[in-house]
């Protein structure tokens, strides 16, 4: 998953003081309560809770809505199958999740051919540089959860049309079984040891874990934030030694061997260590010292989203310590992982699990460079892999 803000310092600070060494998307739709209201406001022109008269009309509306269509978010994902549990616990709303191994242009492509439609998602988690690309097209809707003042300024749009939620670093999963000897640098990606091995989550030009995953490799091959170029080079180079593995990464993959190398993020590689050791197979991670590069997904409100006071009480609990705590769970720092650990609601557990980084990054790349690289991307990548 890809903003339209810049990662400045803000984010390098959350990144960095979790020690983190680390992307979701059209459903099934139930009778459709767009003009769903209480207070003031109709539920779909709410830009806060204040608008509906407090977060207890809030919930009422949306428990009489009883729905929430969300779109690409994996169970296995940054915990989101315990996160979703808990919000339908919780409120006894049920959550339509399609097409869970979707890409974030999968999300934007469903709010645009779905407009008006019960069907439509409500929310979206998307890649920045989708963010960004959703946001200039007018498709999200600005809402300010409850604790949006403690969102850093450049993680998110001043308008509240979309935020960070959780971050992680570019990583190297492996499965030792498979692999003699794991590679812990993209240099190392190169041996012709790993024929056939090295595998992407998703098409870097429709997903954000695989555009980020050639933002990192680029550089770690003289590249910069403004020139992605020599990413695509270097997998062109995989390609062409024979390394590259076009199957897309899923845990049924990893499951069959498929693609015991993964170049993912972090949270998603530490998250298929601890769930697949119980089959015997021994994922290993590592953070490349030569590429370090880290990301934040961004959530966002459907500007047609056929349950709105759902998809605005999703955001509310996404921004709560439960809800921030989930994706801390599942090996992602959450946005509000500065506010928290002053607050002392951090799981202290969960943030001991988190993996440490060697070479931390801290300067991310404004949104005319993400933009930038995400045309170059999409340009270049099918010739640099074809044949």
């Amino acid at each position: 998953m890809t903003v339209h803000r810049a990662r400045t310092a803000a984010i390098a600070a959350v990144l960095t003081a979790a020690a983190l060494s680390l992307t979701a998307c059209g459903s099934a739709g139930s009778s459709a309560t767009a003009g769903s209201s209480a207070g003031a406001k109709s539920a779909k022109t709410a830009t806060s809770a204040a608008d509906l008269g407090g977060m207890d009309a809030l919930v009422a509306a949306a428990k009489k809505e009883g729905t929430l269509n969300a779109i690409t978010l994996p169970r296995d994902w940054a915990n989101y199958g315990a996160i979703m549990d808990a919000f339908t616990a919780k409120y006894g709303i049920k959550i339509q999740d399609e097409n869970p191994d979707g890409s974030s242009q999968d999300e934007i492509n469903a709010i645009t051919s779905r407009k008006d439609q019960d069907r439509a998602p409500d929310v979206v988690d998307l890649g920045s540089a989708f963010a960004l690309s959703a946001a200039s097209q007018g498709l999200l809707a600005p809402y300010k959860v409850t604790g949006f003042d403690k969102i850093p300024d450049s993680m998110k749009a001043a308008d509240g049309a979309s935020y960070n939620d959780y971050g992680g670093y570019m990583s190297i999963g492996c499965d030792a079984k498979k692999v003699a000897v794991c590679p812990k640098t993209f240099a190392d990606l190169l041996n012709p040891a790993y024929k056939g091995m090295v595998a992407l989550n998703g098409d870097p030009t429709k997903a954000g874990a695989a555009f980020g995953a050639v933002y990192a490799a680029s550089l770690a091959n003289g590249g910069t934030l403004d020139n992605i170029q020599p990413g695509i080079d270097f997998f062109g180079k995989l390609k062409k030694a024979g390394n590259f593995n076009p199957v897309e990464v899923t845990p049924a993959t990893i499951q069959k061997g498929e693609t015991p190398i993964s170049v993912d993020w972090s949270y998603l590689n530490a998250g298929y260590t601890d769930k697949f050791a119980s089959q015997g197979i021994q994922w290993q991670v590592s953070i490349p010292s030569d590429g370090s590069y880290a990301q934040y997904y961004n959530q966002a409100i459907n500007k047609w989203a056929p349950h709105p006071a759902a998809a605005r009480l999703w955001e509310e609990y996404l921004y709560s310590a439960d809800g921030q705590n989930g994706f801390l769970k599942g090996y992602a720092t959450p946005a509000l992982f500065d506010a928290m650990k002053t607050a002392g609601t951090l799981d202290p557990t969960a943030v001991a699990k988190l993996p440490t980084v060697a070479v931390p990054f801290t300067t991310f790349p404004t949104q005319a460079q993400t933009d930038a690289a995400k045309k170059v991307v999409t340009q270049n990548w099918a010739a640099a892999i074809a044949g």
